[in-house]
């Protein structure tokens, strides 16, 4: 009987760092970085687009990277990761699961994350637009961090109802949402976002990130507070955290 073929990925990055963002800031995860995305956000001054090879640290932390031609197969990931749980014993909290929307590879996903999370719980960042990509892997994902893009400062339309829709696959795991707010950020889009997921379940938390300029935030602390007692009306579970891996000089 032939063998099922070992299945194989372009992805962009594989490195270990400090999670900067959200409710695991400060935990040690391997990241795992997949091309292209489904927004184009004004902010974003990322390039995600497929490349020829993938950038591998050479050893967890140390920032010196070798390039592996695409497509990575599975089995090349997983000896890779296994070699830096070896080396690394009880460093890492979780696996990210990151782009660009990395649910664009959600049947890859679909194939790779049983067995990726019998080596470290599976941690996916999303902007929370394609539900339909999320049904097939929930099972297999142990986190969800949900980005919800404000068009105030995104540019991109803010798509509420597929928010719910995707919100309420999540929450059968934990999960939580993150909305990035700059200074001139409208209190109605917070009000907005704060009856979404209270709508969803009073226990999913919301952060609040600040935007994010040459390593300080570039939000006043009045602003934040206000921003903070705005959506608190709708969602108490409501905490402001700023992107620390950029003052810290994290990958």
């Amino acid at each position: 009987m032939p063998t099922q073929p070992t299945p194989s990925a372009d992805l962009l990055e594989l490195f270990s760092s400090i999670q900067g963002e959200g409710l695991l800031v400060g935990y040690r995860q391997v990241f795992m970085r997949f091309p292209g995305c489904n927004l184009a956000c004004e902010y974003c001054d990322t390039d995600f687009s497929s490349s020829p090879s993938c950038s591998v640290e050479n050893e967890p932390g140390s920032k010196q990277f070798s390039t592996l031609p695409n497509p990575l197969s599975l089995d090349g990931v997983m000896t890779l990761i296994q070699t830096w749980i070896s080396g690394f014993p009880a460093a890492h909290h979780s696996l990210s699961i990151t782009g660009g929307e990395p649910l664009l590879h959600a049947q890859t996903l679909q194939q790779w994350l049983p067995h990726l999370r019998t080596k470290l719980p599976i941690y996916l960042e999303t902007n929370g637009t394609l539900p339909d990509q999320l049904e097939l892997i929930i099972a297999n994902t142990d986190w969800v961090a949900m980005d919800i893009k404000l068009h105030s400062l995104s540019g991109e339309r803010t798509d509420w109802e597929i928010h719910r829709r995707f919100l309420e696959i999540a929450d059968r795991t934990q999960c939580f949402v993150k909305v990035v707010v700059g200074e001139t950020t409208p209190d109605l889009e917070l009000q907005l976002a704060g009856d979404l997921v209270s709508s969803v379940s009073e226990r999913i938390p919301i952060i609040l990130q600040p935007v994010t300029r040459q390593a300080r935030v570039a939000v006043s602390t009045r602003r934040l507070l206000h921003m903070q007692a705005i959506i608190s009306e709708s969602h108490k579970n409501t905490r402001v955290i700023p992107q620390t891996h950029r003052f810290m000089e994290l990958l």
